[in-house]
């Protein structure tokens, strides 16, 4: 390949849920040709994956009011976008904490009522599931789950459609500027290394952020990584299609997982396995090295045990598998659980940017980023 010949507006590297979204925005609204290389195999696989396949709607964040709204803004944004990927027939409550929870069912039930979140008593029926010397009280919400497959399925074709290119299997390594002010950034492929000259980067491989600014010798961001499991279970048939978080601060929740056919159980206690950070002047450990070497023993049981005490007929559950992946939020987010996103133009050179956020549904607060920015 001729890499002095191939110029792209924007080179977006990683192809996960915020990367493909990116590259087709900035093809379909605003006409550049856009490139996304992605290290794995297939778009979606990683964090876009991995996760609760929640699509929330505010209800998880009573310490953080502003993230909360941000739910409710972009909750309905996301339903009307993705009516294909979307799961809205499964029941869905918030039990409360009765003891060491950070808010109790009044300031939780107040809480929902400012931010304009559906929420009333759940039924007698559903609080005979929950043990109430624990839970201060219960609530039917009205939250919904994606369908991690149909999402990527979905974002892939209009990616596409949008005349984006897509090359798996691709690694970016190191970006620079060169001396007529555009960028390069080198890769490789399956047919070996290659440059691409552009004149925009989009680092949006979330965990991974810091990799390709630590290749290029630019400053890195301070970030927090987390080894985390999710429990893959076959539910008791009271609940098969009903999710259940327990919050705030005896915080588990047990979600239908669409993907697999399964529920998800994570627990804010034995989900993280271990955490590290990346900071200034401290070598660096690549997440995926990690992930990839790591111990993986399970802490299912310690997670069920715990979360039984709330839920008992939680005990029927039967293990089937766990998810693996590491989580990366910044770390002032975990003072009051917020989740803000990342957006730094600019990043240690003119035209890279470097965006992250926590939710799926924060890519509309990234795409009001974008285009301002490049008006």
């Amino acid at each position: 390949m001729n890499a002095n010949a191939v110029e792209f507006d924007a080179v977006i590297v990683g192809g996960g849920f915020f990367g493909c979204s990116v590259a087709t925005h900035l093809a379909r609204e605003l006409g550049e040709r856009t490139i996304v290389l992605e290290r794995g195999s297939d778009a979606l696989q990683r964090a876009s994956y991995a996760n609760q396949a929640r699509v929330h709607n505010g209800y998880h964040y009573p310490r953080s009011v502003l993230t909360a709204f941000r739910c409710r803004v972009n909750f309905p944004r996301f339903v009307d976008d993705f009516p294909g990927c979307i799961m809205d027939t499964h029941e869905k409550y918030y039990g409360v904490g009765k003891r060491f929870s950070k808010v109790n069912a009044v300031q939780f039930k107040r809480f929902c009522e400012l931010i304009g979140a559906p929420v009333s008593p759940a039924p007698k029926d559903i609080k005979r599931l929950f043990n109430l010397d624990y839970v201060d009280d219960v609530f039917s919400t009205r939250e919904y789950i994606f369908d991690a497959v149909k999402l990527k399925n979905e974002t892939l074709d209009r990616a596409r459609n949008a005349g984006v290119e897509i090359r798996f299997n691709t690694e970016a390594t190191c970006v620079r500027r060169s001396d007529d002010g555009s960028m390069e950034l080198e890769a490789n492929g399956p047919d070996g290394a290659y440059t691409l000259t552009t004149r925009s980067v989009y680092n949006c491989t979330y965990a991974r952020l810091n990799k390709l600014l630590h290749n290029s010798g630019l400053p890195t961001l301070f970030l927090k990584h987390e080894l985390t499991e999710m429990a893959l279970v076959e539910v008791p048939d009271v609940i098969a299609n009903r999710g259940i978080t327990m919050m705030c601060g005896p915080f588990f929740s047990i979600m239908p997982f669409p993907a697999r056919g399964l529920h998800t159980l994570s627990h804010v206690r034995y989900t993280p396995h271990c955490e590290w950070f990346d900071r200034k002047n401290e070598p660096y450990r690549d997440p995926y090295e990690y992930i990839e070497t790591c111990d993986k023993t399970s802490n299912y049981v310690y997670m069920v045990k715990d979360a039984e005490r709330y839920i008992p007929c939680l005990r029927e559950c039967r293990y089937q598998d766990s998810i693996w992946e590491v989580k990366t939020v910044l770390p002032k987010s975990e003072v009051d659980d917020s989740r803000p996103v990342l957006y730094q133009k600019d990043w240690g050179l003119p035209n890279l940017t470097c965006m992250m956020g926590g939710k799926i549904d924060n890519i509309y607060d990234i795409m009001d980023f974008l285009t301002p920015a490049r008006v």
